[in-house]
Parts: C-alpha cells; sequence; structure tokens
C-alpha cells in the first residue's frame, strides 16, 4: 500500500507528491534509466516522441515485474534542454502514474548519446 505525503506547510503540485510512504511490506523493482530508444535500437525523433517511447519502455519493464504505472514510488527524469520541460508533460504525463509519485526533474548537459533528449528511472513496489 501506497500513501502519498504532501503536508501542508510544503509547496504542492499536481505533478508529484513530496513523499511517499510504503505502508506494508512489498517487493522493490528499481527501474534502470528508460530512454527514446526502441527495441530495434532507433531513436525517436524530438521530444515528444523521445519522451512517449521512453515511457514505453519504462512501461514494459515494469510489465515484465507484473507491475503498472500505479507502482510507481520515485521517479527521476533527465531532460537536457529546460525549453523540453513542458513538451515532456505534455507527451509523457498522461501516461505516468496517475497519483503522482515523488519525483525529481533535472536538466544535465548530455545523456549517453547526443541525440538522446529524456532519460526516466524508476524505483516501483509490487
Amino acid at each position: 500500500m501506497l500513501r502519498a505525503l504532501n503536508p501542508a506547510s510544503v509547496p504542492a503540485s499536481p505533478f508529484y507528491a513530496q513523499g511517499i510512504e510504503v505502508t506494508e511490506p512489498q517487493r522493490l523493482v528499481f527501474v534502470s534509466g528508460q530512454v527514446g530508444v526502441d527495441s530495434q535500437g532507433r531513436t525517436a525523433e524530438g521530444i515528444a516522441a523521445q519522451a512517449a517511447q521512453a515511457v514505453a519502455n519504462l512501461g514494459a519493464v515494469l510489465a515484465e515485474a507484473g507491475l503498472g504505472p500505479e507502482s510507481i514510488t520515485k521517479i527521476t527524469i533527465y531532460l537536457t534542454d529546460p525549453a523540453n520541460v513542458e513538451p515532456f508533460m505534455a507527451a509523457a504525463g498522461p501516461t505516468l502514474p496517475p497519483d503522482p509519485p515523488a519525483t525529481t526533474l533535472l536538466i544535465v548537459q548530455g545523456l549517453a548519446a547526443p541525440d538522446l533528449l529524456v532519460e526516466i528511472e524508476a524505483i516501483a513496489v509490487g
């Protein structure tokens, strides 16, 4: 069971929880950073397509563990350009957990390959 921690003394956000409490012992799944590359090694074009592919890859790893996006307790998002925050949220937001997990979003100078624009890693419980 997961419980969002959003104290009134901390700024509220519709996009993330300030913390997540796991209230019962459960299995943990750590998902490596997922990028906008498909199973054939093709990199998607643009932030919206890369965001959608990265989220799809994240979902595939969770599904392999028998879990869905609602099981995510912590997500970390890396973007290479601050201008991509809004397009990322528009593309990925609707497919991420309906009850936002604890979230960190970072703007980084680069990822593992120069054409990658986004990387998403997660911790889930099941």
